[in-house]
């Protein structure tokens, strides 16, 4: 019993059912311009197979070689902004977000220096754009919701377990959906999200300062 107390004492818990989700790693990244911190958007190119002209932050699947999602997340700034490493002041991390499809994101946010050398990468990213902080503290976002429902596959032993299990989809639970509008740009989905949760950070902050 020693053994095992030394052993989880000094372990560092994860999430036990990662490996069933995409795993990435987004970065929200700050540009200060005109004196103001401004939240740098991309807009996806429309021939991408994966959400194809939405706005996003710079992101992507972690892969195995990369030994955290931090540097997924500034991989993949440096890859989709056309920009070097060194121009990225990382700030620190957001709260993660487990997505009821599948998909567990790890945000970062992010200084981006010398924002006259960005260079966008034409096959990921339509375009680019900033956002001053300060107008989603005064804009709150708009919210509505996304309904979750389960059910087992064909082969599961419904023989086995209480009559309350059915064959038919069971509805679980409903999660928020945020979205912002500026200057007619729709921000929504895990963006949306990501950026609510920094507004209110930051906010926070700012006040208590």
């Amino acid at each position: 019993m020693n053994d095992l107390k030394r052993f989880l004492k000094k372990r560092q818990s994860k999430i036990l059912n990662e490996g069933d989700y995409f795993v990435s790693a987004v970065l929200l990244p700050l540009i200060k311009s005109n004196e103001k911190v401004h939240v740098l958007f991309e807009v996806r190119s429309s021939h991408l197979r994966r959400q194809p002209g939405e706005i996003c932050f710079p992101g992507g699947g972690v892969e195995e070689s990369e030994l955290s999602p931090q540097e997924t997340a500034v991989r993949e700034a440096v890859e989709e902004l056309g920009i070097d490493k060194s121009q990225i002041e990382l700030l620190g991390p957001l709260d993660y977000l487990v997505a009821p499809h599948g998909t567990l994101v790890y945000p970062f946010v992010g200084l981006i220096n010398n924002k006259d050398k960005l260079a966008p990468n034409p096959a990921e990213v339509a375009e680019i754009f900033l956002a001053p902080v300060e107008y989603f503290f005064n804009n709150p976002p708009a919210q509505s919701s996304v309904e979750v429902a389960t059910r087992y596959a064909g082969d599961f032993p419904y023989d086995r377990v209480p009559a309350i299990y059915r064959k038919e989809w069971t509805q679980r639970w409903s999660m928020p959906v945020y979205y912002y509008e500026y200057e007619g740009r729709f921000i929504w989905g895990a963006t949306a999200r990501i950026l609510y949760n920094f507004i209110n950070l930051y906010y926070n902050i700012k006040q208590e300062g």
